[in-house]
Order: C-alpha cells, then sequence, then structure tokens
C-alpha cells in the first residue's frame, strides 16, 4: 500500500513536471513566433529606408551626419543575431529616421515631393505596425516571464534553463525630439 501512494505521488509530480515544461516550451515558441513578426516588419522598414535617403539626399545632400547615421543604423538593425541587439538597433534606426524627417521639414520642396510623401506614408504606415507588433511582442514575453518567475513553475524553468526575454521597449532616446542644427 505504501508503494502504491509512493508510486502515485512520483507519477504525479512527474506529470506535473512534464506538463510545466511542455508549457513553457510552448510560451517561449510564442514569443520567438511574435519577434519573427516584428522582424519581418522592422526588414520591411530597413528596405525602405535607402529610398527614403536617396529621395532626401537629392535635396539635401550637405546633411551627411544623418546618413550615415541613417546608414550605420539601418545595417546594425538588418544584422542583429537577437531580439535584444534587434531591439537596440531598432531604436536607433528609429531615432536616426526621425532626425531625417525632421530636416525634411526644412525643405518645401522636398515636402511637396509626391515620391516624398509616399515613402512617408509607407514609413509611417509600417511604424505603426511596428508598434502593435511590439504590444503583442510586450503581452506574450510577459506572459512567458511570469511563468518563468512564479513558483512552482521557476523550479522547473530553472530545473531546465529557460531564461526571461527582454521586453521590447523605447528607449528614453527615443521618446526624446531629435535636434537638428542648421
Amino acid at each position: 500500500m505504501p508503494y502504491i501512494i509512493a508510486g502515485g505521488i512520483v507519477l504525479i509530480i512527474i506529470v506535473y513536471v512534464i506538463s510545466t515544461y511542455n508549457k513553457l516550451v510552448s510560451e517561449r515558441l510564442k514569443v520567438d513566433n511574435q519577434w519573427s513578426q516584428i522582424n519581418i516588419v522592422l526588414k520591411q522598414r530597413a528596405d525602405l529606408i535607402p529610398n527614403v535617403v536617396n529621395t532626401v539626399s537629392g535635396y539635401a545632400s550637405h546633411e551627411k551626419e544623418i546618413f550615415i547615421k541613417i546608414s550605420e543604423a539601418r545595417n546594425r538593425s538588418i544584422s542583429a543575431s537577437n531580439p535584444e541587439d534587434g531591439i537596440k538597433a531598432a531604436g536607433e534606426l528609429s531615432n536616426a529616421i526621425g532626425r531625417l524627417f525632421a530636416v525634411a521639414e526644412a525643405y518645401p520642396e522636398l515636402k511637396a515631393n509626391e515620391n516624398f510623401m509616399d515613402l512617408q506614408r509607407q514609413l509611417s504606415g509600417l511604424e505603426k505596425k511596428i508598434a502593435d507588433f511590439r504590444q503583442f511582442y510586450n503581452d506574450t514575453v510577459m506572459r512567458y516571464n511570469k511563468n518563468i518567475v512564479t513558483f512552482p513553475s521557476n523550479i522547473i524553468a530553472s530545473m531546465f534553463k529557460f531564461t526571461e526575454r527582454p521586453f521590447f521597449e523605447v528607449s528614453e532616446q527615443d521618446t526624446k525630439n531629435p535636434e537638428v542644427k542648421f
């Protein structure tokens, strides 16, 4: 009789470990999927940047510093190999784009350019998508991280080396208006 009780307890523990492990794996895959969705839109934005830069450079060719910063930020964004680097690079690129559009404000003929206006609309649409996907990603990360740190699933998470994922947050630098000097 005591063997049956002990066997039942062991079986309950095994079932709990397996179900918790599977839940953690499922949540981790959801986080990865959400990051993939963000990455697709970040790639679309990165692909659009050269067109915007070329259009603006035709009117503001002396603003080389901004073009260099955008190019560098775009390259970091494209080459990011993990969400942490991707999040940082996305923020840098957003900031650089903000500076570019601030510069564009000083050129009325550029603002009247139909190609530029179309590129600006496309970029604004992509920025909105990124913001929406960022919210979904952060919600998914929150659920995943909560499962990793709450008892008793944190025991299983530490046994199998599940680690917390970063939130896609707007950096303090991104919340500031870009400073543009003429």
